[in-house]
């Protein structure tokens, strides 16, 4: 099988109209995703649990209040 060569194909890419470059680049990224993408997705559910030892002790209203008051400056 010849070498594909890199140039070769972006200037065929540049034939094409904007719909079709815009296809081919959805397609080229699907392609990327598939060979980037991990086999085992992860779960949110894995960090359930974590950093609660910060909350402890923590007087939640006061936190709250201090938070909201923080948004107007």
């Amino acid at each position: 099988m010849p070498a594909i060569n890199y140039n070769h194909v972006l200037s065929e890419i540049k034939e094409l109209n904007l719909a079709d470059q815009l296809r081919l680049l959805e397609d080229v990224a699907g392609l990327i995703r598939k060979k980037t993408t991990p086999e085992h997705r992860r779960s949110i559910m894995e960090i359930q649990g974590k950093g609660k030892q910060l909350w402890n002790n923590l007087d939640i209203k006061k936190y709250i209040d201090e938070e909201r008051s923080s948004w107007n400056g």
